[in-house]
């Protein structure tokens, strides 16, 4: 089920016939190669994007959605991936594994699930047992049942959801807008870096926060365009 390249012996070693027996074997094996122990609520994020969502934080248990956008996507999973979490990538087969790793992600905790197909839901329900943190797209219309029954899954087990697209459960909602590239000259050269407006709608109806972020630098990181700073005028001096 998982497509990445060889994975460690711990992960392909044989396992028991029972389903049960192993989702839950699985689920010390990732818990015990943790390289981060996380807090079971916040779950560390980029910096870039902290300041801009509800909490400062992406928050376990809970469900987010990224409007169309697989760099903002990233960036959303380099925070908790380089922090240790294990993350998987449902329903996404354009999800490029260099780009990735170019952003921070570590792919040796990176699971991909390219097809589901119809099953998408299943999928990601069976990886939030294990990972903390589930990227996914649905490939079809979901019913209000079946979404709901994957959001106390999703609570029952404190992973983090993070849907491609709408999604009715999600806490906040984040776009990109005003996107610029440079790095092109007259007639040559490659785009080098993106600069973008990232806003986050929360579900909260708190007001939306927006930042100007690069995505990514020159460097291909990722990181918040500093705020200008705003002085205040020189005093004049009035003869009395």
């Amino acid at each position: 089920m998982f497509e990445h390249g060889e994975m460690s012996p711990a992960a392909t070693a044989t396992v028991p016939p029972s389903t049960g027996d192993r989702v839950r074997e699985l689920q010390e094996r990732i818990r015990s190669m943790q390289a981060t122990k996380l807090d079971t609520r916040s779950i560390p994020t980029h910096p870039a994007l902290a300041e801009l969502l509800p909490g400062g934080s992406l928050m376990a248990g809970s469900s987010y959605s990224v409007e169309n956008s697989l760099t903002l996507l990233m960036a959303l999973l380099a925070g908790p991936s380089a922090a240790g979490a294990w993350c998987g990538v449902v329903g996404i087969p354009e999800f490029g594994i260099e780009a990735a790793a170019s952003f921070g992600i570590d792919l040796d905790r990176l699971a991909l699930v390219p097809h589901p197909g119809e099953h998408w839901l299943t999928v990601a329900a069976a990886l939030a047992d294990v990972l903390t943190v589930v990227v996914a797209r649905p490939s079809k219309h979901a019913s209000d049942g079946a979404i709901a029954r994957l959001a106390a899954r999703i609570r029952q087990r404190g992973a983090t959801l993070i849907v491609l697209g709408a999604w009715p459960q999600s806490e906040a909602m984040l776009s990109l807008s005003e996107s610029r590239w440079n790095g092109i000259g007259s007639g040559h050269g490659y785009l080098s870096e993106r600069q973008a407006t990232v806003t986050v709608t929360s579900r909260a109806g708190a007001r939306p926060r927006s930042g100007r972020l690069w995505l990514p630098d020159a460097r291909q990181q990722f990181r918040a365009e500093p705020r200008p700073l705003h002085h205040q005028p020189p005093l004049v001096r009035v003869a009395g």
